[in-house]
């Protein structure tokens, strides 16, 4: 962090956890900002790490999922993805969520970017990595509350679906973005 914005920093003046589960914490928080003002009620979401993942087979093709989204109420397709379990780095738990839902693995690993869902709110980080040369080596091992088909897309139809607006979720959407622009 830049230690010029140090004076930016607000004050924790106390914590009171509303509501704790695997998936989702929710805090409240009094806080005092740098002016002396006391916020009494500033809530944040507590979430793990998430990942996803631009897997490209050995002939550019991209290794994408479908499956219904409860939130809009929509069946989407995206980035295989998932949160990393605890003790789990980011790259560990991107190549076991991709395994898992795809049954696809191998390839080489470079890390996309970082980016928050809302770091006003939200406490954790999202990292994209990019798996390229991935092959089939497994079927899906996926969980009990998970319905996820496999699709394989070509870049331009991966294209076109996020010049179309067709991908909602804007932490795959991002990495995607940028996965498009350093090939220009």
């Amino acid at each position: 962090m830049d230690a010029n914005n140090d004076d930016m920093k607000w004050k924790t003046l106390g914590t009171e956890y509303l509501f704790n589960r695997p998936w989702l914490t929710v805090r409240r928080d009094t806080v005092q900002l740098p002016n002396g003002t006391v916020h009494p009620e500033y809530y944040v979401l507590e979430y793990p790490t998430w990942v996803n993942v631009i897997a490209l087979t050995e002939d550019g093709k991209f290794v994408m999922v479908k499956q219904y989204r409860h939130g809009l109420g929509i069946v989407a397709t995206e980035l295989c993805a998932g949160v990393a379990e605890e003790g789990e780095t980011p790259l560990e738990a991107a190549k076991r969520e991709l395994l898992e839902e795809t049954g696809f693995g191998g390839g080489e690993w470079e890390l996309n970017m970082v980016v928050s869902a809302n770091p006003g709110s939200q406490n954790n980080l999202s990292y994209s990595f990019i798996a390229r040369g991935v092959k089939k080596i497994s079927g899906q091992h996926l969980d009990t509350t998970e319905d996820v088909r496999v699709e394989i897309l070509t870049e331009d139809e991966v294209y076109e679906m996020l010049m179309a607006d067709n991908l909602k979720q804007a932490l795959m959407a991002a990495p995607l973005w940028k996965y498009f622009a350093l090939k220009k």
